[in-house]
């Protein structure tokens, strides 16, 4: 079929008055079209243009080469170039154009742009008109001339390769991109179709007849074109007009695109093997997928970075079954090739999940040096995301080999780390890969254990204090016991017999040495004692991240397994908090014959919280008969059960009684939850009188355990229970203070109670008078505002109404000391006055004589006139203003 042809004349440069015309128009060429034709064949002259300019500044100014698809899906292919005009129009511009009709193709099936170099474009209207050859169906057969020097072209623009790539395929989707066109920046026009050229190769046949272009134009902003190609003067207006500008003539470009096809394919044409973009062509997947052609360059042998590598990897991997055994050796020679040193984590991944899907299709030498990879990766690269090769995967001399290079590092590094720093997912690489070779590590694995244990559960807390945080081991009360803190003592109980009174920071444990409140525990974890959880989500938490590859261990090696249970059965006394919030998240397989008692314990204690929730009580029990052992043969079962039931708190008195009542001293004293107990009679509140009994019961079991600031405590509450019930050893008013101030800092509850005690039992009628005396003469400012407290309290102040020799006693006894100092002198004129005057105002006259009779009786006749005289005065009276004057003087 032979196509219509257009010839076309512009305007001369610089006369604005004259205007182009068509000068030849080939049959069925219509005149809408040459109206939509004629602004594609517009030329303006570059900047600096000669007006009379000599043949050769004639042949160097820029040719339009065009390609254009109109508006009824019609195409068009031409070229416009400078040509000699007249005398009066030293340059003219003529265009030289082929009509392509709807649903025709070029000759020869041709791609538009390949035309480009034909020699029989024309630069002056045939005399023939337009029937003459056309430059389309003239074009040589074989590869077309377009191709000719294309691989220097792209050596020679290797930095802008990969970027102008990737603008160039986006460029050719179906949908045309918004923002205008492509602009690339050349000196020399043919450059700019040397650019299409390559993407014509590289594209899809397709997406190349998309890709509508001219090579060179000055108004690249009013351009329907996909690509256009401009001088470097107008690239500064093409980026004003906020156009995706590439200057291929200036510096190379800094950023890289994150386009990974392009980038394959910039690395193909650099390697001056464009036949491999027709070969990726025919394996299957997306035409812009960069696996299909990064798979072509590898086989080829084309270098490729990380990430195209990482493509090839995962394609394959995807379809190990698209590629014959010769493509494949030579992919997984490309890939494990010992010249690469820039490998990343993805593309180990990728080279993982290949080894997976060739395991057991290949021969075990083509995927050999693959696990070999993999492996070495492991130990030294510390990827633990990698999926390790099947133990088989290494038999005969590979095996060998490998583990000849790899065993004394992995041996090496598995007996250093005794600071506990190695994360878990690293310990259990390294003794998955030592099995995998066929290792002996039975003499490193107590060791390995020892330090993998606390390990867990410290990474383990770390999740779980993280921002996702959970409530708690299985308490779907928890987080509102974290928010509103009931049930919670005053103390903070350790688990190895220390404690922290409130205020108390730094105080120092059974050893004597300072504990620092936070530090990090036995177990590692870090969490400040009595810190609450973070409340979060209750029930089933996440998994941590290295839950899948131990869970793997442990299936794969028994005597890992029995050696690691072992190691968190021996640690969960010191935290069973931490290790049951550890078995609620990872499922360890204990089932079998080894006791495993306190792991037993943790594993229980998640779901019988869950079940009982705060029956404290009924929890103790069930988690005790889960550890299969008693007390009296395990005392540290009884550390871990309450740990589990009462964590971070004291538990109440009775709840102390239970545990001190649920073995013998001697089981507590091994265990140390001794101190427990002590923390809650400590810690009880002022009114629980059970904590006196409990206090003497727990200085006569433990003597030589509870010492210092505890033991003081404790004693003033035993001694609150001799004072209130029974005989105290005489000088019981100066024990009091001695004991408070051994017992600094103070719980405020037991000193309430202590004070309170003394107090009344001052009050009392019996008290004895030396007892008295020393408390009077101590004017110790707290014990005075105590015994101040319990005067006012109405007991008291029936007794003053209704007993005259009570009455009498505390008249004698709040006038008898008047210069021990000013606590106890302004103290007794107040009780005096506000609490004895209102109690003998109210009673009879015989009730008042009754009064003065005592006093007399037991003082002297002079007190009995003082008393007389004070009851008769209505105000201060001359006794209290004596005692009050000789205060100020004092």
């Amino acid at each position: 079929m032979s196509l219509a042809q257009v010839h076309h004349i512009s305007a001369a440069a610089g006369d604005e008055s004259a205007e182009g015309r068509f000068t030849a128009v080939g049959r069925g060429v219509t005149a809408a079209l040459l109206a939509e034709l004629e602004p594609l064949f517009a030329y303006v002259l570059p900047d600096g243009a000669p007006h009379r300019p000599t043949d050769a500044e004639l042949r160097s100014l820029p040719q339009a080469f065009t390609y254009a698809v109109l508006s009824d899906g019609s195409r068009v292919v031409g070229r416009t170039a400078p040509a000699r005009g007249e005398s009066s129009a030293p340059v003219r511009f003529h265009t030289h154009a082929v009509h392509i009709p709807v649903g025709v193709p070029l000759p020869g099936d041709r791609l538009p742009v390949e035309a480009w170099r034909s020699p029989h474009w024309a630069t002056v209207t045939p005399a023939g008109g337009a029937s003459l050859s056309d430059p389309l169906g003239a074009l040589p057969p074989g590869p077309a001339p377009v191709r000719e020097g294309l691989d220097d072209f792209a050596v020679s623009r290797g930095p802008w390769l990969a970027a102008v790539l990737s603008d160039l395929r986006r460029a050719s989707e179906e949908a045309a991109p918004a923002g205008g066109p492509v602009v690339l920046v050349e000196r020399r026009s043919a450059d700019v179709a040397r650019w299409l050229g390559l993407a014509a190769v590289a594209l899809p046949r397709e997406s190349a007849e998309r890709l509508t272009f001219t090579t060179y134009t000055r108004r690249p902003g009013s351009s329907a074109l996909r690509v256009v190609g401009v001088a470097p003067e107008d690239a500064a207006a093409a980026r004003e007009a906020g156009l995706r500008v590439h200057v291929c003539a200036d510096r190379p470009p800094v950023e890289a695109t994150g386009d990974v096809w392009a980038r394959t394919a910039a690395r193909v044409w650099r390697s001056r093997a464009p036949e491999l973009f027709q070969e990726a062509r025919g394996l299957p997947g997306d035409p812009f997928a960069a696996g299909p052609l990064a798979v072509v360059a590898l086989c080829a042998g084309v270098g490729l970075g990380s990430e195209e590598r990482a493509a090839a990897a995962a394609w394959a991997a995807e379809r190990p079954y698209a590629l014959d055994a010769k493509r494949t050796g030579q992919l997984v020679e490309a890939l494990t090739s010992p010249g690469i040193d820039d490998r990343t984590g993805s593309e180990f991944d990728a080279v993982g999940r290949l080894f997976g899907a060739l395991d057991g299709r290949c021969p075990a030498p083509v995927t050999a040096p693959l696990a070999a990879m993999l492996v070495t990766e492991a130990v030294r690269g510390g990827n633990g995301s990698l999926e390790l090769p099947r133990r088989d995967a290494f038999v005969g001399p590979e095996g060998e080999a490998i583990a000849g290079v790899l065993g004394p590092e992995i041996l090496t590094e598995l007996e250093s780390g005794a600071d506990g720093s190695r994360p878990v997912a690293r310990t259990v690489q390294l003794l998955r890969v030592a099995r995998l070779l066929g290792m002996n590590t039975r003499d490193l694995l107590p060791d390995v254990a020892t330090r993998l244990a606390p390990a867990l559960l410290r990474e383990t807390e770390a999740e779980t204090e993280g921002p996702e945080g959970y409530a708690g081991p299985g308490r779907p009360e928890a987080a509102a016991e974290a928010a509103a803190g009931p049930l919670r003592g005053a103390g903070t109980p350790g688990l190895t017999g220390s404690r922290e009174a409130p205020g108390s920071r730094g105080a120092p444990g059974p050893s004597g040495a300072p504990r620092t409140p936070g530090a990090p525990g036995p177990s590692g974890a870090s969490k400040p004692p009595g810190a609450p959880r973070p409340s979060g989500t209750a029930g089933s938490p996440a998994a941590p991240a290295f839950a899948p590859a131990l869970l793997e261990l442990l299936d794969e090696q028994f005597d890992v397994r029995t050696a690691l249970l072992g190691a968190l059965d021996r640690i969960a006394p010191e935290d069973p908090g931490a290790v049951a919030r550890f078995l609620e998240r990872v499922a360890l397989p204990f089932t079998g014959t080894q006791a495993l008692p306190h792991l037993r314990m943790c594993a229980e204690a998640p779901g019988a919280m869950t079940t009982l929730g705060r029956d404290r009580t009924a929890l103790w029990h069930r988690i005790l008969r889960a550890a299969g052992l008693s007390p009296f043969a395990e005392p540290l079962v009884l550390r871990t059960a309450a740990g589990l039931v009462w964590e971070d708190r004291a538990p109440t008195v009775e709840e102390a009684r239970l545990l001190l009542e649920a073995a013998t001293s001697d089981a507590h004293r091994a265990a140390g939850t001794w101190s427990r107990l002590a923390d809650a009679a400590l810690g009880a509140p002022a009114d629980a009188e059970e904590a006196e009994a409990l206090a003497h019961d727990l200085l006569r079991a433990f003597p030589q355990e509870i010492q210092g600031r505890e033991r003081a405590a404790l004693q003033l509450l035993a001694l609150c229970r001799d004072l209130r019930t029974g005989a105290p050893e005489p000088g019981w008013a100066d024990r009091v203070r001695t004991l408070r101030d051994r017992a600094a800092p103070l719980e405020p509850q037991v000193q309430e109670r202590a004070f309170t005690a003394l107090a009344e039992r001052l009050l009392a009628p019996d008290r004895p008078g030396a007892e008295l005396y020393a408390f009077v003469r101590s004017d110790d400012t707290d014990l005075i505002a105590a015994y101040d407290r319990a005067a006012r309290t109405e007991p008291t102040r029936t007794r003053l109404r209704t007993q005259p020799a009570y009455a009498a006693d505390c008249f004698t006894v709040w006038t008898a000391h008047p210069h021990v100092g000013p606590a106890w002198t302004t103290t007794a004129a107040a009780l005096l006055e506000e609490v004895l005057r209102p109690a003998v105002r109210s009673m009879s006259a015989e009730l008042v004589a009754e009064v003065e009779e005592t006093v007399g009786r037991t003082g002297s006749s002079g007190r009995a006139n003082a008393f007389r005289d004070w009851n008769r005065s209505r105000t201060l009276g001359r006794l209290g203003r004596r005692i009050v004057g000789r205060v100020r003087r004092g």
